[in-house]
């Protein structure tokens, strides 16, 4: 992937037309050259933190690819006729095999940051059972990252120190991005992915949805009856806040689909 791929917009926001193949193709492309990129991803979830905290738009503003992790999002762009498809939604559960593989066989050198104290050693030894040769170094994700912190720099010491191909930031919505807004500047390698809960999943600490549930869409359904007093709000409550984005996007199509007026045509009614 040389190029940037086509992008389409979606309650107010642009996402890169891209699934899980060409992701990890970018990612190793930019890997092989040993430069920096960062991978972010949007849902509902997202929108509406987006819309309460200001400081999360500079991960999306900086990001190289901006992917689709919604399935009701995703039905909703191909509703509008927008040049959605199935295949442009993807997380990382749906890249996670074909990702550790290529970790393996390319000897990418991937940090992860985030995760209570001891969650991501233990994924850490779980996915280096299955990948002998992945390298992984982790660092959790309870630490100041306030600007100008002591711990920040000594997090941000580690990355460097490790030099990491990938670098997996999974602290959750909001934190995650705005960690990255405030340190991807300091970064001077490794493509960046924002991937939340995900070492949360390889520990086991959270059951990880089977692949069939994320085929069909209803991943959150699964997390909502996993843990309703957690998701209830996310997935029943906060999709009502983007109800002015959708307008926005229903006045956009019904825009589009109205037939241009004839050259010279006036709305003035003839004069007798």
């Amino acid at each position: 992937m040389t190029q940037r791929p086509a992008s389409a917009r979606l309650l107010g926001e642009t996402f890169d037309l891209v699934g899980p193949a060409g992701i990890l193709a970018f990612a190793a492309e930019r890997a092989a050259r040993g430069q920096k990129a960062l991978v972010v991803n949007h849902n509902t979830h997202s929108l509406y933190l987006l819309d309460r905290n200001p400081e999360m738009r500079g991960a999306y503003e900086a990001a190289d690819l901006v992917t689709l992790d919604s399935f009701p999002m995703l039905f909703w762009g191909k509703l509008l006729g927008r040049p959605f498809v199935r295949a442009d939604r993807s997380t990382y559960t749906d890249w996670r095999e074909e990702f550790w593989f290529l970790a393996q066989a390319k000897g990418w050198r991937v940090f992860y940051l985030g995760g209570e104290p001891g969650v991501a050693q233990t994924a850490r030894q779980k996915l280096q059972a299955q990948w002998p040769g992945a390298v992984i170094g982790v660092r959790d994700g309870y630490f100041d990252m306030g600007p100008g912190s002591a711990e920040n720099a000594q997090v941000l010491a580690e990355i460097e120190a490790f030099k990491p191909d990938i670098l997996l930031v999974g602290m959750g919505m909001p934190r995650q991005e705005v960690w990255i807004a405030r340190n991807y500047a300091a970064l001077t390698r490794g493509v960046v992915f924002s991937i939340g809960a995900a070492f949360d999943y390889e520990a086991g600490v959270q059951p990880m949805p089977p692949r069939w549930i994320s085929r069909m869409g209803f991943q959150w359904l699964y997390r909502l009856l996993r843990d309703p007093r957690r998701m209830a709000s996310r997935y029943l409550v906060e999709p009502f806040a983007l109800t002015g984005r959708a307008l926005g996007d229903l006045a956009e199509a019904l825009r589009l689909k109205a037939p241009p007026r004839p050259i010279g045509h006036s709305s003035k009614p003839a004069l007798p």
